[in-house]
């Protein structure tokens, strides 16, 4: 039987083995609060929905982009591609970790490029000859006449309206000139000569292109314009801050790969050769089972005029030659005035879709992750790019991911260089910055269309502005809470308002990855990180700040910012914008190098103001105040005095704009004065009425209103209107309330001349 301590011993016992058994680890799971974290998605053109990004080989990327056609300068629509895909390029490979192999071509080749190279040559030797007067005009009417016809036949609305819109110029200047040769005054015939060249200059070009084009055998020209322009375009993308591709290729130095590319597809049963130059065989293509045409705008297959455009204007016009209006030129015969290069089929030049095809596949294999464009580029030309390679390779998916910009327009009309509606790259830097610019695209959702206008770039200055003045106030805190043996930070208690601003930082980050994921969104990222600046001045202007946090926070947003581009590449800047030397000789990070010195300066000032106050020394603080308005602004600097007491904010801003802030502040006081000045004189007129009214005596004040009253009684109260009707007992009884209320003032009025002694007059 079991006793009392045999039962305390199995109790311990029991005890004991429990916690044995507590001993070993407890299980353990990762719940997460948010659920599944977001994944990055593009917007792809082939199915055209938002997709999740997965390369073929894990992290690496091998990307193709479409790069320009040198003819002629590029503009803001290219700047719209290349900014983009810029800013795309470097949040995958800076904030998602992806290694990205980058390849850009350069168009050497192609219609567009030829034809203007005869132009300007035989424009060049045109005016070399330096014809008479008579020869002069006799041109240009030929140029005019040709142009003429050209527009009859023109469709496109557009373009229609900007040949008519030369003729109209050339026709003026060659009146003006007419008008200018009865003068007989020699230096206005000449002034109206050589306006006339200048007008007509593309209409003359044209019409010796069409005379004289065919003679030309120098196919030096036909390199020398691309070249030229070429260096032109990659000068444009350094001002832009725009990353340089891993690898450029030039068409005219991929004709052998080509012509291989070519046979392979002939062999392939994709394309046949006719009359020297070979086609694509869209149909043949189309009706096998593994194969799609027209797999990104398949709404437009057989659309051609499109597929004329796509051909471009010097191909020929002999549709015997293909099988199909639908098929396109891989190599086109070389007709005279016309570069050539040797190959199976004659003597001959690529077509404009295939050197894409080849050059990505000789570079990158038989695959691409993704591939990029203009979204006026979808049709023919990329879709003629994916059948041509799919045949090669025989596969149906040499392209993952197509990404395709969005269209620019100027204050709604589309910019383009065909129709002279355009602004060039260095013309708008002449305007805005770079990093205004990029701002500007960052606002905006990467692949819809963007209006380039006054207000698109005061939204992206304003934007500018409160990024900068954010940085410059965190930089100044930070600055004058380090303290000088350890510069670091003094160890401050953690308060309430500080974890309510780091929530606000954290809500921000998520918000910013959350923005990237979703097809990369960089105008919510950017709308994030106002929000959390606007949080930040509100804590600031509260006082007692963490100077800690709110660096963490600058760096943060500074980071940010440099992985979309806005910060030159290679410049060292932990918080916001660096400020770079204007000159080659102080090269650098400006702010970094003077800040010391200018802080001496600053605190030396403080100090004779704080004694110029004591003896009231106000020359001296007229003195303070010229080097903080006057001086120190044409420098690049601004001073920003704080509460008596407290240092002097020391900010660096570019010079220009410190000067049209005191521009802005001269005109705002001047307004100021003059509001002033206004509201003065509105008072002295309204005293002087007052003044006025109290010198008339009641009895006369309604005897003069004879457009409302005829009759009067004795003390001068209305009895009767204009027209001789009784005034109504409710209207007596207003009028006498007047009455005696004009009484009350000029009784007021005789009683002060009394106490004054002065007389009544």
């Amino acid at each position: 039987m079991l006793n009392y301590f045999n039962f305390l011993q199995l109790s311990n016992l029991i005890v004991w083995s429990n916690m044995a058994t507590k001993r070993s680890q407890p299980k353990w799971s990762a719940d997460s609060e948010g659920g599944r974290p977001p994944v990055l998605k593009l917007f792809n053109s082939l199915t055209r929905q938002k997709e999740e990004f997965v390369p073929r080989k894990g992290k690496r990327v091998v990307w193709y982009s479409c790069g320009p056609t040198v003819y002629d300068a590029s503009h803001m629509g290219h700047a719209r591609s290349y900014i983009t895909f810029d800013i795309l390029r470097r949040v995958l490979s800076d904030y998602f970790g992806y290694k990205i192999f980058f390849v850009m071509n350069v168009t050497d080749i192609d219609d567009k490029i030829i034809k203007r190279a005869r132009q300007q040559h035989l424009y060049k030797q045109y005016l070399a000859e330096e014809s008479d007067l008579v020869q002069t005009l006799s041109d240009a009417k030929a140029a005019m006449n040709q142009l003429m016809e050209t527009t009859k036949t023109v469709e496109d609305p557009d373009k229609k309206n900007m040949l008519l819109k030369m003729l109209d110029k050339m026709s003026a200047a060659v009146l003006f000139l007419e008008e200018s040769v009865k003068s007989n005054d020699d230096s206005k015939i000449e002034a109206a000569k050589k306006r006339l060249l200048e007008e007509a200059k593309d209409p003359i070009s044209d019409w010796l292109d069409s005379r004289l084009g065919a003679d030309i055998t120098d196919n030096s020209i036909f390199t020398e314009l691309p070249r030229h322009w070429e260096n032109e375009f990659r000068k444009d993308l350094k001002a832009l801050n725009i990353q340089e591709p891993n690898v450029w290729c030039r068409v005219s130095e991929y004709i052998p790969e080509i012509i291989e590319f070519i046979n392979e597809i002939i062999k392939n049963g994709y394309a046949y050769e006719s009359k020297g130059s070979v086609y694509f065989d869209v149909m043949e293509f189309d009706k096998r089972p593994n194969h799609y045409y027209a797999k990104l705008v398949p709404e437009s297959y057989g659309d051609s005029s499109q597929l004329l455009t796509g051909e471009g204007e010097l191909s020929s016009k002999d549709t015997a030659e293909k099988r199909a209006v639908t098929d396109f030129a891989l190599w086109k015969k070389s007709k005279p005035g016309e570069p050539w290069w040797e190959s199976p089929w004659g003597r001959g030049r690529p077509g404009w879709h295939i050197e894409c095809s080849a050059m990505a596949s000789d570079i990158c294999g038989h695959s691409l992750d993704i591939h990029t464009g203009g979204v006026d580029l979808k049709f023919p030309h990329h879709d003629n790019e994916l059948a041509q390679s799919e045949a090669y390779f025989d596969n149906d998916q040499w392209v993952r991911y197509f990404l395709h910009s969005g269209h620019l327009t100027i204050s709604g009309c589309k910019m383009s260089k065909s129709l002279k509606n355009f602004v060039s790259i260095s013309e708008a830097m002449k305007k805005h910055t770079a990093r205004q610019l990029r701002i500007a695209f960052l606002l905006h959702s990467w692949k819809e269309t963007l209006d380039y206008s006054e207000s698109t770039m005061e939204m992206a200055i304003a934007y500018e502005r409160m990024l900068n003045e954010f940085f410059l106030n965190v930089k100044d805190i930070v600055r004058n809470n380090k303290t000088s043996d350890m510069n670091d930070f003094e160890i401050s208690r953690w308060r309430k308002t500080d974890t309510d601003l780091e929530q606000k930082f954290t809500a921000m980050n998520e918000g910013i990855h959350n923005a990237l994921c979703d097809n990369v969104d960089t105008r919510t990222a950017l709308e994030q990180i106002k929000e959390c600046i606007g949080h930040c001045n509100i804590y600031i202007r509260k006082g007692q700040v963490n100077p800690k946090l709110l660096e963490d926070i600058a760096v943060n947003i500074t980071k940010v910012m440099r992985m979309f581009g806005t910060i030159n590449d290679g410049l060292d800047s932990e918080i916001g914008f660096p400020v770079m030397a204007s000159s080659s000789a102080a090269q650098g990070n400006v702010e970094t190098v003077l800040m010391p010195y200018l802080k001496i300066i600053s605190n030396f000032r403080d100090e004779v103001r704080s004694h110029a106050r004591q003896v009231k020394a106000t020359d001296i603080l007229k003195a303070c105040d010229a080097l903080r308005d006057d001086i120190l602004p044409n420098v690049g600097v601004r001073l920003e005095d704080g509460p008596e007491g407290q240092p002097t904010a020391v900010k660096f801003v570019d010079k220009e704009q410190l000067l049209r802030e005191k521009e802005a502040k001269k005109k705002q006081e001047l307004e100021k004065a003059a509001e002033k000045e206004r509201k003065r004189k509105e008072q002295e007129e309204l005293q002087a009425k007052k003044d006025a009214e109290k010198r008339i005596p009641p009895s006369e004040m309604f005897r003069a209103q004879t457009d409302k009253y005829s009759k009067f009684d004795d003390q001068g109260i209305p009895t009767h209107d204009n027209e001789g009707k009784e005034v109504s007992k409710g209207q007596q009884k207003k009028l006498l309330k007047l009455w005696q209320a004009q009484e009350k003032k000029y009784n007021e009025y005789i009683s002060s001349l009394k106490q004054n002694g002065i007389k009544e007059q």
